[in-house]
């Protein structure tokens, strides 16, 4: 792949088509075709993407947006821009995506959007969370910023909602040189609303509408993405078969729980956590054996400092905060190899029962 972003890389410098461009313009088009939708809009981030698409949306001071509490803090921040008020509901003890069972309930008059989180690389169970919506007449914005390629039913993350959000963070199934996100939609209108939002409020040059932002993608991180896009398929199927692998050495672990997949869902495994006793212990002993493994997320938003004063505490989202203390995030990339995934699974067992 070298060649072809050494390649990428000149092509942008030449031109100098750095901030937007015919460069974010091409990836912009072939995002969408991938996600099954008629726009994407390139932007700085996926918490950009979060934030312009809610304000487009209409969300502002007053609001209540229903999320869940394991997330990045990205998703309850975006609500909190607006100057709206974030409501969780909590999550599936399979999926860890969120519970539809418990989401009507928290709907109220003050309610503007739902956002569903495709956790790890799984969506959430989107059926039966946009019939609810529907019935209130609430749009659904899908965070998929864990969740480049997944899909539902045979429906790719981004296409169910009324728009859906995407990081690029270098880290992410698909991930550029640096900070960049996309929102895809089919709704034309909240295509343009959130084009000029991200331009400083501008659709014309120097003609500003409204107070906008700097939200724009760099032209060098859209011709990466447009690079690595066409390998985000296979590399997906690799991490299925890498997840396969983790599923059948752990399969006779009971101390371990693997993760759970619906049988509706294609899950592209952005992480692979699995839940263990005595977390911190475990993970402490296998980094001291060459094993470094993470976390997402140790501490859930409502119980961070800087949502205290929504007045939640512990025991107001046992599901989330049990999964918190018990998620282990294990190696997980395309390349890993067969006995590097054996090593991990051999020492994890091992610090299990040390």
């Amino acid at each position: 792949m070298m060649p072809e972003l050494m390649d990428a890389f000149r092509q942008v410098t030449e031109s100098s088509a750095f901030a937007g461009g015919p460069y974010v313009s091409r990836f912009e088009t072939e995002f969408a075709a991938y996600c099954q939708v008629r726009h994407a809009l390139g932007v700085g981030s996926g918490t950009d993407a979060l934030w312009l698409s809610l304000i487009a949306l209409g969300v502002g001071h007053g609001d209540e947006v229903i999320t869940v509490p394991n997330s990045f803090m990205a998703t309850a921040e975006a609500i909190s821009l607006c100057g709206a008020r974030p409501v969780f509901v909590d999550i599936d003890p399979r999926t860890y995506t969120m519970d539809p069972a418990q989401l009507e309930a928290k709907i109220s008059l003050r309610t503007q959007a739902i956002i569903p989180v495709h956790i790890f690389g799984q969506m959430a169970e989107m059926d039966r969370i946009l019939s609810i919506a529907r019935r209130h007449g609430t749009p659904v914005l899908e965070d998929a910023c864990q969740a480049h390629g997944a899909d539902y039913c045979g429906k790719k993350a981004g296409s169910l909602g009324v728009a859906g959000c995407f990081s690029f963070y270098p880290g992410k199934n698909l991930g550029a040189f640096g900070e960049a996100g996309a929102v895809v939609t089919d709704d034309s209108e909240l295509r343009t609303k959130v084009q000029v939002l991200r331009d400083h409020g501008q659709a014309t040059k120097h003609l500003h509408s409204t107070i906008g932002w700097n939200a724009r993608m760099d032209g060098i991180q859209a011709a990466v993405l447009s690079v690595k896009l066409r390998r985000l398929a296979s590399s997906n199927a690799a991490r299925r078969v890498r997840a396969q692998m983790y599923d059948e050495l752990l399969a006779d672990e009971p101390q371990v729980i693997r993760p759970f997949v619906r049988s509706e869902c294609t899950h592209v495994y952005h992480i692979y956590a699995v839940r263990v006793p005595n977390r911190d212990a475990v993970m402490e002993r296998m980094a001291a054996r060459g094993v470094r493994c993470g976390i997402h997320y140790p501490v859930p938003i409502h119980l961070q400092k800087a949502y205290s004063f929504l007045g939640l505490k512990v025991g107001s989202f046992p599901v989330a905060e049990r999964c918190a203390n018990e998620f282990l995030s294990l190696p997980m990339y395309p390349e890993i190899r067969r006995d590097q995934v054996e090593f991990v699974v051999e020492t994890l067992k091992d610090c299990l029962h040390a």
